[in-house]
């Protein structure tokens, strides 16, 4: 069965509603108040009619009472002496013990956490400072809010301090950026680093320049003829390597291909007569070359050495 209360807001909203008052809203609302360590610091219940306060409750006391001085100061009176005479103070005791129970748990799961933030370097070329760009160190997901961003040139320490501006990001982490105006010259690194409760040890972010237009245009065209060469040299080499070799005075070359053997024919029969002698003369003189040199050639070796 409702308690009396209950009964008293049915007849409330229905005279008001007899009476042409329009729409209205009425609603029970509890809070629980933390101190800095998690402990519970409060404990409110209040009854409330178009947004307005109209009966709250004392803790300590363990009342109701009227909160509403207008119009309705007299309802409200009515109402708390009805909700002090029922139920609904052991309903409400039962709701703080709950949020005393409960208070540590969440304590420990929203503001005693630890989320580790996320980096990344964003740059932006200048377009009214030649060779210059603005580097921003962007931050997020952090909690607690407490961060120190660095910007470091070449591990050198460049620009330090606490972020100046923190965002909420709506699910109980932080957010927020460092920029930096530095110097495209190519070979430097610019580091952003993080320093969190979350982290063993700083989280770095590098950025480093690109090459400039006029360095990128002879890369590409050095690379270019590079390849060009080397196409043109295997080319080179795959034409030689397919040609055949021709015999040299040294080397060898390829060999003849054997033709069919000669027919034997009769052995010459040497003659009766008496065998030459050499006539006189400055000396004998070898025959010269010819293309088929014959037994002729022993005969006069023979000649030369007897002589």
């Amino acid at each position: 069965m409702p308690p009396p209360g209950m009964w008293a807001l049915g007849v409330l909203g229905l005279v008001l509603s007899c009476r042409g008052a329009g729409a209205f809203v009425m609603h029970m609302a509890s809070s629980c108040a933390l101190a800095a360590n998690g402990s519970e610091q409060g404990f409110n219940f209040t009854l409330a009619f178009n947004k307005n306060q109209l009966v709250c409750y004392e803790p300590n006391v363990r009342l109701f009472y009227p909160c509403h001085g207008g119009l309705l100061h007299g309802v409200a009176t009515v109402l708390a002496i009805l909700f002090n005479n029922s139920t609904l103070v052991q309903r409400v005791e039962a709701r703080r013990q709950a949020c005393r129970d409960l208070a540590p748990h969440y304590w420990a799961q929203t503001a005693l956490r630890r989320t580790p933030p996320q980096v990344r370097v964003v740059p932006t070329p200048l377009t009214n400072v030649p060779d210059a760009v603005l580097l921003t160190c962007h931050v997020w997901g952090f909690y607690p809010p407490n961060v120190t961003i660095q910007w470091l040139r070449n591990g050198d320490v460049v620009a330090s301090g606490d972020a100046a501006k923190l965002l909420p990001a709506g699910d109980w982490t932080y957010q927020t950026q460092v920029a930096l105006t530095a110097t495209a010259t190519t070979g430097d690194t610019y580091t952003c680093s993080v320093q969190h409760a979350s982290l063993e040890k700083p989280l770095r972010e590098n950025w480093s320049p690109g090459l400039s237009r006029e360095m990128t245009v002879m890369v590409a065209v050095a690379a270019t003829i590079m390849t060009v060469g080397l196409v043109v040299l295997a080319a080179g080499i795959f034409v030689y390597c397919r040609q055949p070799r021709a015999r040299g005075p040294l080397g060898p070359g390829p060999a003849p291909h054997p033709g069919p053997a000669p027919h034997p024919g009769p052995a010459p029969h040497p003659g009766p007569g008496p065998a030459p002698h050499p006539g006189p003369g400055p000396g004998p003189c070898p025959p010269g070359p010819g293309p088929h040199p014959g037994p002729h050639l022993a005969e006069w070796g023979q000649a030369v050495t007897k002589l």
